[in-house]
């Protein structure tokens, strides 16, 4: 992908996206995954939004993934960072504020198609290769100083998340596992089919 403007398309859209699917996942209330049940459930205890959670704990990460890899902090990846938790908001707080899921059945059906939708914007969202969302990077960082696999690698930082997200009470539940095994068949699923409206959108660019 070599226009520029194209590449931010991708990475807006792709981010617009997956935070769509992250905040149907949290509505779902069947549990959320590892990093935004601590959100949530630091979003419970203090009274600031989930989406200001996400913004503090992966400008948090940015230093952390600084120091375990001695590299100079990502500071690109703060924009990201930044609408990330603008858009969880907007979804949460706005446009999904009266939606009712008050019955197993419709929060099963939400979870399923927030994991879904949440795979689609990823495997969008990667295309550009710009900045690694801190969690991607602490993922990473590990890999890279304990010479980890990135299969280890991932395993710990989600068990980190989730520890202390158990700790402070956040939603830990039957989603957060389907969520967990979910999300990377989901991406997987999805990658051909942004790697193909890549190239398309390149060709209808190059063509006008």
């Amino acid at each position: 992908m070599k226009s520029l403007k194209m590449r931010m398309i991708f990475f807006l859209v792709g981010l617009i996206i997956l935070t769509f699917g992250v905040s149907m996942t949290i509505k779902a209330d069947l549990g959320a995954g590892a990093w935004d049940a601590l959100n949530v459930g630091l979003s419970s205890i203090t009274g600031l939004t989930i989406g200001s959670w996400v913004i503090i704990i992966d400008l948090f990460l940015i230093l952390i993934n600084a120091w375990v890899t001695k590299e100079r902090p990502d500071y690109l990846a703060i924009g990201t960072i930044i609408m990330i938790g603008l858009m969880i908001d907007f979804w949460l707080l706005i446009v999904m504020k009266s939606w009712d899921f008050s019955n197993l059945t419709s929060q099963i059906v939400i979870l399923l198609v927030g994991v879904v939708i949440l795979g689609f914007g990823v495997s969008l969202y990667l295309q550009p290769k710009f900045a690694l969302n801190p969690i991607d990077g602490l993922m990473v960082a590990f890999q890279k100083r304990f010479k980890l696999s990135i299969r280890v690698a991932k395993t710990i930082t989600e068990a980190l998340a989730l520890t202390v997200a158990l700790i402070i009470g956040g939603p830990i539940g039957v989603g957060t596992f389907v969520i967990f095994f979910g999300i990377g068949p989901a991406i997987q699923l999805f990658e051909p089919t942004a790697k193909r409206m890549v190239v398309y959108f390149e060709k209808q660019r190059q063509t006008v």
